[in-house]
């Protein structure tokens, strides 16, 4: 079953609008410690709808591919030079649930279980193989755009990097 962009989009909007209206109190400050792969040890891994989703923050933003970060910094290739996420309306599933101690810790997986399922499902639909590294999968998802694979076919490249 293949999906359009705009089906793509507007089930991870729902699937986003519904973390969001979760009852659990997080206050994410912005300290960008979580963006900081290097010191974390932790990247997040993106489903495909999840990496179509981020790559249109990415090129709303006025980017046609991922910005390189400098000498290998180790932090998201999506925190911008000034500190902030450049897609923060588009960021990750796991951005939007993994939080520092600070903001409140991580949601419970319990809580989230059923928004797990709905990313697994819009997944298999589009052809994914399960989750991958941020920076390839939104890499991908940028270059399938870029070309109209993602929006032609509604799949594009699946998680492995195979079409």
């Amino acid at each position: 079953m293949s999906l359009s962009d705009a089906e793509v989009r507007a089930e991870m909007a729902a699937i986003y609008a519904a973390v969001e209206a979760r009852p659990l109190e997080r206050q994410c400050s912005m300290l960008t410690e979580c963006c900081q792969f290097h010191l974390t040890g932790r990247t997040p891994m993106l489903t495909l709808g999840e990496a179509r989703y981020a790559a249109i923050g990415v090129r709303a933003s006025g980017r046609k591919k991922l910005p390189m970060r400098p000498n290998g910094d180790g932090a998201c290739p999506l925190l911008g030079q000034n500190g902030r996420c450049m897609i923060y309306q588009h960021r990750p599933f796991g951005c939007r649930t993994h939080f520092c101690a600070a903001a409140g810790g991580p949601y419970p997986r319990k809580h989230l279980a059923d928004l797990i399922q709905r990313l697994e499902v819009l997944d298999e639909k589009l052809g994914g193989d399960g989750p991958r590294p941020i920076q390839g999968a939104v890499a991908d998802a940028l270059e399938d755009q870029g070309d109209g694979r993602a929006q032609q076919s509604g799949k594009g490249r699946n998680q492995r990097g195979r079409r």
